[in-house]
């Protein structure tokens, strides 16, 4: 690779370390061409992008941004999955896929600019998405409403009720 082009490929994954709400730090050796395709086509469906780094370009990038602890994990066959919108859609990916890829090592993350440990990665991917957080609240907030609804509706219900009784007597 010719020097302008290091320089490209340096300042584009600075402006990602930079950027990205997270990212996850893989070793990708041992899956084939048909895997990495399948991780990649469920990556890009979440808006999470799959870059294989070279570890000296990565190391450059993450020395420039001031993350020098990152740079103990770019060894051996490195991919980054860089999560822009979603800080949650990298890791659970990853950690879905790894589950049944066992060969995909997944080796460390960044969350919000701060290191996270394999372990912290994969504790992160349990967290429900971000749908699903909306989802809950707007139930939570929807259950007192419905509530007072049926205490309302109780009231009618046993007035009409008292009425019709009312009626039949009379009749």
């Amino acid at each position: 690779m010719a020097r302008p082009e290091k320089e490209a490929v340096v300042k584009e994954l600075t402006d990602k370390f930079s950027s990205a709400k997270s990212l996850v730090i893989t070793d990708y050796l041992g899956l084939n061409v048909a895997e990495m395709t399948e991780l990649r086509s469920k990556l890009r469906e979440a808006g999470v992008e799959f870059k294989v780094v070279k570890n000296t370009l990565a190391t450059i990038a993450a020395n420039d941004v001031e993350m020098e602890e990152m740079t103990d994990y770019f060894s051996g066959p490195t991919a980054i999955a860089f999560g822009e919108d979603d800080a949650v859609s990298p890791a659970k990916i990853l950690v879905e896929f790894a589950k049944d890829h066992e060969v995909l090592e997944i080796k460390a993350g960044l969350l919000n600019g701060e290191i996270i440990s394999k372990e912290k990665v994969e504790s992160l991917a349990e967290i429900p998405s971000r749908e699903e957080l909306l989802a809950k609240a707007f139930a939570s907030m929807k259950a007192p409403l419905s509530g007072l609804v049926n205490v309302l509706q109780g009231n009618i219900r046993g007035l009409v009720q008292v009425l019709n009784q009312i009626k039949e007597e009379k009749a």
